[in-house]
């Protein structure tokens, strides 16, 4: 590798010109792709396997209006007042417009909600009376008829009793041949008649009793409506659209997209309208899914950090072009992949979030792999070397330390598939093409500008002392000189080892405390920059509405069979009555039927937003209901929502998290070991990255969940940590620390092969390799940490769990902890037994093959 290297390195010197015009070429199809492709960034993070989101991806089919990509939209009164008619009209017609868009399907005017809602309440309330009348209307007929019955029943049973002692009578004047026969019959006549018409008035009677049934049975039926609807409408009780004391409301925007594809041109010409129409004197604001945007990427913070990786450049290489040489190199890289990322996403689904990753690491590794192979060449520049000899064979020492580095950092970052989340495995391959970029840029087109500058990386008077001492050295030359030159005192670690293991695993430990209380989620716009307009909307909701207007769940009920109208309506008064008494629920409204009649969703609005611990424990007290819905309502229950995705997530990420971890582990302690050439050097290296990520994920927490610093670092709103955040971090700190290890302890083996002791060897590799190392680190912190400011609120704890990481990693546990445990383990530390250096290739890593074969040439 070290000779190939070599010759690649001394053939792009040679055709400087040539190979500058590819990667120029390069970069001008990579932006071609990315302009022609039709390229589209999703503004939504998904994951296909949780339940959450197998219900949310199943609503496109049973509930396709509530599948849709939707945003919100405040108005809101400063000045104390009440919305006024002419404002509410003006409003109105400022939705009426916005609902004329092509991509928007439908608006929800907040004051035609309101005032919806509230009808129905009144007329729940008026229809309560009514039956209350009806009622007592009821009772009042019914005691009519009951008087009348009896009277029926009183006038026949006399009539009765005088028919039969008229015909007894009548019978004894027949027997005695009595005279006035004539007049008994009469009578009789007179009482059949009588009788006749108690009878028609029985008839009359009953029918009143019939009519009088009929209205009680509709009379039952609508007050089950009714008792239904208040049931309904008294776990809706707490919801609104407009604010009790008038000065806020909130409208909501349906696209024609399905949630998480909301195209970011149709979400800008809707703020566009709103904001061009809207009276001057009313404060707009937008939640987050329709003003996310990646403009303004390389912000303030972004643009300090990368002046502070030139200051840092130009102080430790003090000419122009060493300086911005590594910078231009990475921009390079950064173009190309990003670019090329970019350009795919025409064919894949990527979240916006996906380039961003590339783009961190890109400037990063690529200022730092630049800087190794620089650093190198003006080292044999300065002993004496020739020009592009001294090319070639910095490319072939630093420059084959970089491949294995990147290599590291490559296998940690397209592990992330493993893990069977999507939007993070393509993260991580986005990660991956721009180390691969990076690396490209730092074995070709840094010797070819290094070619073109000739000695101009140096200073004038480190010119001068080449020009006095001549072109004779060579490699092994320049290694006893800097030997000679290095300093030999023992660095502190070696001198007092012990001191330093205790001393940097307590401060670690300590610092890793906070991670024992981390919490994930997906952030929402609370997480926003405080000046942003999603905070802002946010923050009105909450205020107005209750925070968990921000973030309302989503239940869906199934049945075995359709029901019927009445059975419908009490089944979604039964669901949500339930539903309504579990804590923290704000309000509960049915969501609607599906077509089928077999799905009821319910809309849940918690007490508490959508990250919060309360609602979180929310979402285990509707799945506990699964349990008992079967079997007490012959239904089923799911839910989801922000809090069920980020319950999901969390789980199948700390599910994977094993495999994960086991996988990056393993690969990189045989690539360590293949390097190093040693078992224990692998070992070390692995547990001082262990105590890296258990520090940086307790600074993590300290910051983002607890709120420490917070004000310094720009967190609005402490709270969860990123959801995916944690295995982020883990592999691409593992990929970082692993490329420090190998630039730090490469030259103590180069030393210790050389003939030094173990001891001495540490010194010696600490003194020759700290300067480019901590030069390397500072870079890497003050890219990350530029980031660590990005209005992109997934990306600030990114780049400050990177930032930080890096700071522990290289100036704590690379540069004292690793030179302290190697000189308490002493030879040992390079122990590797005979049959397996046998089996192991030998990659010189560290070139000595290289430097030896050129020494004798």
């Amino acid at each position: 590798m070290a000779q190939l290297l070599y010759r690649l390195g001394k053939f792009s010197a040679r055709r400087a010109f040539a190979v500058i015009a590819i990667w120029l070429l390069l970069i001008s199809t990579a932006g071609a792709a990315a302009l022609l492709s039709g390229g589209k960034l999703g503004t939504t993070m998904t994951l296909d396997g949780i339940p959450s989101q197998d219900l949310a991806t199943s609503l496109q089919e049973t509930f396709p209006e509530a599948a849709r990509a939707s945003g919100q939209v405040v108005f809101h009164k400063a000045d104390g007042a009440e919305f006024s008619m002419a404002e509410i009209s003006g409003i109105s017609a400022v939705l009426s417009s916005v609902k004329a868009l092509i991509a928007v399907d439908d608006v929800a005017d907040p004051f035609v909600t309101q005032a919806t809602l509230d009808g129905q309440r009144a007329d729940l309330a008026a229809g309560l009376v009514a039956i209350s009348d009806g009622k007592a209307e009821i009772s009042a007929n019914q005691a009519s008829l009951d008087a009348g019955q009896d009277q029926l029943n009183a006038a026949k049973s006399d009539l009765e009793a005088q028919a039969q002692e008229l015909q007894q009578t009548l019978e004894a004047m027949f027997a005695n041949n009595a005279p006035g026969t004539d007049q008994v019959i009469a009578g009789l006549a007179q009482i059949r008649a009588g009788l006749d018409q108690i009878a028609f008035q029985q008839i009359e009677l009953t029918s009143g009793q019939l009519k009088l049934d009929a209205g009680k049975t509709e009379l039952a039926s609508n007050e089950v409506q009714l008792v239904a609807g208040e049931k309904l409408l008294g776990t809706a009780n707490n919801f609104r659209t407009v604010s009790v004391d008038g000065q806020t409301a909130f409208a909501t925007i349906y696209f024609d997209q399905p949630t998480g594809q909301l195209d970011e041109v149709a979400a800008s010409e809707v703020v566009a309208l709103i904001e061009a129409q809207t009276s001057a004197g009313m404060q707009v604001e937008y939640s987050q899914s329709l003003v996310f945007s990646l403009d303004g990427l390389l912000g303030i913070g972004e643009i300090i950090g990368l002046a502070i990786a030139a200051l840092v450049l130009a102080i430790m290489l003090r000419t122009f072009i060493g300086a911005g040489l590594p910078v231009i190199a990475a921009i390079t890289g950064v173009a190309i992949s990003a670019a090329i990322t970019f350009a795919l996403s025409s064919v894949i689904e990527m979240t916006s979030t996906t380039p961003l990753l590339g783009i961190m690491l890109g400037l990063a590794v690529g200022i730092d792999y630049s800087l190794f192979i620089l650093n190198r060449h003006r080292r044999q520049l300065k002993a004496g070397v020739e020009l592009q000899e001294s090319i070639g064979l910095a490319n072939g020492t630093s420059g084959n330390a970089v491949v294995f580095a990147g290599i590291t950092v490559v296998i940690a970052l397209l592990a992330l598939n493993l893990t069977g989340v999507g939007f993070l495995g393509l993260m991580g391959s986005a990660g991956a093409l721009a180390i691969v970029v990076a690396v490209s840029v730092a074995l070709t087109l840094v010797p070819a500008v290094l070619g073109l500058a000739k000695e101009k990386v140096l200073t004038q008077k480190e010119r001068a002392v080449r020009a006095a001492t001549g072109l004779s050295s060579t490699p092994e030359q320049v290694y006893e000189l800097e030997e000679a030159n290095a300093s030999h005192k023992p660095v502190f670690a070696n001198k007092r080892p012990w001191v330093v293991i205790i001393g940097v695993v307590t401060v670690l430990m300590i610092v890793a405390v906070p991670a024992l209380s981390m919490r994930l989620a997906l952030p929402d716009g609370g997480a926003e920059a405080s000046d942003s307009t999603a905070f802002k909307s946010y923050t009105l909701i909450s205020e107005a509405f209750g925070p968990g207007t921000n973030g309302s769940l989503v239940a869906i009920v199934d049945v075995p069979e359709k029901l019927d109208e009445i059975a419908e309506l009490e089944m979604q008064a039964e669901v949500t009555e339930r539903l309504f008494a579990l804590d923290n629920v704000s309000a509960v409204l049915p969501g609607g039927v599906s077509t089928s009649g077999l799905d009821l969703m319910f809309v849940l609005v918690p007490e508490f937003g959508p990250t919060s611990a309360e609602t979180e424990q929310l979402v285990f007290d509707i799945r506990e209901l699964e349990t008992v819905f079967p079997d007490e309502l012959n239904a089923n229950i799911e839910v989801t929502g922000i809090a069920a995705v980020n319950i999901d997530i969390s789980q199948k990420l700390a599910d994977v998290l094993p495999l994960y971890l086991g996988t990056v582990v393993i690969l990189s302690f045989l690539l360590l070991i293949l390097v190093f050439r040693s078992l224990i050097v692998p070992l070390v290296a692995t547990g001082g990255f262990l105590l890296t990520v258990g520090a940086t994920l307790g600074a993590v927490v300290a910051v983002y969940q607890f709120g420490w610093l917070s004000e310094v670092l720009g967190v609005t709103q402490a709270g969860p940590i990123l959801s995916f955040l944690p295995i982020l971090l883990i592999g691409i700190l593992f990929g970082l620390a692993m490329d420090y290890q190998l630039f730090v302890v490469s030259g103590m083996r180069e030393a210790y092969v050389h003939g030094k002791s173990a001891k001495d060897s540490i010194d010696s590799g600490i003194h020759l390799g700290r300067p480019v190392v901590i030069a390397a680190a500072i870079i890497m912190v003050a890219v990350f940490g530029g980031f660590a400011f990005s209005h992109i609120t997934m990306i600030k704890p990114m780049g400050f769990g990177l930032a930080i990481g890096v700071l522990i990693d290289a100036f704590l546990v690379r540069l004292l902890l690793v030179p302290a445990l190697m000189s308490v383990i002493g030879k040992a530390a390079w122990y590797l037994p005979k049959w397996l250096d046998k089996l192991l290739p030998d990659v010189d890593v560290e070139g000595a093959k290289l430097e030896r074969s050129r020494s004798q040439a």
